[in-house]
């Protein structure tokens, strides 16, 4: 990609891309607490969650145990380099991992909720999917949130008015209007033949994501496994919680819970990340179809930022990394 392609992909977004529209829906929160213990990917450390109910307009945030500031999870707080993570940070707080919790609470409709994190700063990778997640917040219920008025807040949306586009290498993002929320998700793995290339598309609901996405597990490739360890990262990784697949031999830990499971996965952490354009209890995800090719979170969080007009890449920067 050359230096001209790569200042068009960053080329201003129009004001008019996107505007946040009412949705004839209260905001929700939790019904009651709910939490889950269990490996942090990265850390290794035995991490718990506990998710309570939050007032409207307070949106999802994260504390974390022993540090007093409160992480909200919106992208300007998301670290512009978290390699194979999103982590959040406000001052010397910092929350790692958050990417599959989120991406249930959004899917699910979890607008505002508190996230009590105790024994690391990393959320615990359960099995790897978001469907340890799904079963929690479905079993504590969901209801209106009030704020401190005791009053109901109306639930905005953003919406995609125009395509908006973000490429790195052969690596992209758009986002085109549409009157349904839809992914298109694709992955190519050429050295590792069992995954190879993969697409999967859907229309994007809590019903679809429950059954669809959410079981969809993480995944690394097995001859990547010790470099990433030498690096101090997956220390908590392992077979129960995560697919390992090895360029000659296959997967490691079948059966596989979809054949593209994969590309579920990656669908899983962009609705993830592309929750934190959310703020003060509205939805995160876009009325939009967003189409992602070899997708990551960095990518992720900077499309977010390109779309709010805030990108902290420049044009000479990415023509280098592209």
């Amino acid at each position: 990609m050359c230096a001209a392609a790569a200042a068009r992909a960053l080329k201003s977004v129009s004001r008019a891309a996107f505007s946040w529209k009412p949705t004839g829906l209260p905001q929700q929160t939790l019904a009651a607490a709910v939490s889950r213990s269990g490996v942090g990917l990265h850390s290794g450390a035995r991490t718990t969650a506990k998710l309570l109910p939050a007032r409207a307009g307070e949106g999802r945030y994260f504390v974390v145990e022993g540090e007093e500031t409160r992480v909200a999870a919106e992208v300007s707080n998301a670290e512009a380099h978290s390699p194979l993570c999103t982590t959040l940070r406000r001052g010397s707080a910092r929350v790692r991992t958050v990417e599959h919790l989120l991406s249930a609470m959004e899917a699910l409709g979890v607008d505002n909720c508190r996230v009590e994190v105790s024994g690391g700063d990393e959320i615990p990778l359960l099995d790897g999917s978001a469907q340890e997640w799904v079963e929690a917040i479905r079993g504590a219920g969901l209801c209106a949130a009030k704020d401190s008025n005791g009053q109901k807040l109306e639930k905005l949306a953003p919406e995609i008015h125009e395509p908006v586009y973000l490429q790195k290498s052969d690596c992209f993002i758009a986002a085109l209007p549409s009157s349904r929320i839809r992914v298109t998700c694709g992955i190519y793995f050429p050295k590792v033949p069992a995954i190879g290339c993969q697409r999967f598309a859907t229309v994007l609901d809590a019903n679809v994501y429950s059954s669809k996405i959410a079981p969809a597990r993480t995944f690394c490739v097995f001859e990547e496994v010790e470099k990433l360890r030498v690096a101090g990262l997956i220390k908590g990784g392992s077979l129960e919680n995560a697919m390992v697949c090895s360029m000659s031999g296959g997967w490691l830990n079948p059966p596989l819970r979809f054949e593209d499971e994969p590309c579920r996965h990656k669908s899983l952490d962009l609705i993830g990340d592309f929750s934190l354009l959310a703020h003060n209890g509205n939805q995160g995800f876009p009325v939009a179809h967003v189409v992602a090719y070899k997708a990551g979170h960095t990518l992720h969080t900077d499309f977010l930022r390109h779309l709010l007009g805030r990108s902290t890449v420049g044009q000479e920067k990415l023509a280098e990394q592209c």
